[in-house]
């Protein structure tokens, strides 16, 4: 009997224990994908992670969003989570395009890419050529319109989806 109720204790004490939680395996998407205006021949030039043919920042256009990040920042590290729930539901609606900066090499994007649950492209600054475009320090979030024109600019870490979404309806007028 005491083996009995030794067994339906373990029985019940297991069963309420949280799963873990399920983790999203990132992927490195093509750039080429991501509208640009051909006409423009001219401007930052960044590569893309996949090894597809890159983009010049200029001739990018919207709406888009743009998260200039680093595998290294911790910040970074901290907002991705809110990036890849926002991306599932907001995909068919808006771009997001990634940028990684001061990466020792493209490497250490893709993993970074991979191990959080990036699943949109991805550029990389091998040059560090993009540092007066987009400024000092990540992470940095552009807003850009049909247009190419900055609509906004979020310095810092984004912090929740929720954020993520107002933002995005507020300065490109995409509800999610």
């Amino acid at each position: 009997m005491k083996r009995i109720g030794i067994f339906l204790l373990t029985v019940l004490l297991t069963s309420c224990a949280s799963p873990e939680p399920v983790s999203v395996k990132g992927e490195v998407i093509s750039c080429e994908s991501v509208v640009a205006d051909k006409s423009i021949t001219k401007g930052i030039f960044v590569e893309c992670v996949d090894g597809s043919k890159g983009a010049i920042l200029e001739s990018l256009r919207g709406p888009m969003i743009i998260n200039v990040w680093g595998s290294w920042c911790t910040t970074c590290l901290a907002e991705m989570p809110e990036f890849v729930s926002f991306y599932s539901k907001a995909k068919s609606k808006v771009q997001l395009v990634g940028v990684a900066v001061e990466e020792a090499s493209p490497e250490d994007s893709r993993k970074f890419i991979e191990k959080h649950g990036m699943t949109w492209p991805n550029f990389y600054d091998r040059e560090d050529t993009t540092r007066g475009f987009f400024g000092m320090g990540v992470p940095v979030t552009w807003f850009i319109d049909i247009n190419g024109e900055v609509a906004f600019k979020k310095i810092g870490v984004i912090k929740s989806e929720d954020e993520l979404i107002k933002l995005t309806a507020k300065y490109l007028g995409v509800k999610i």
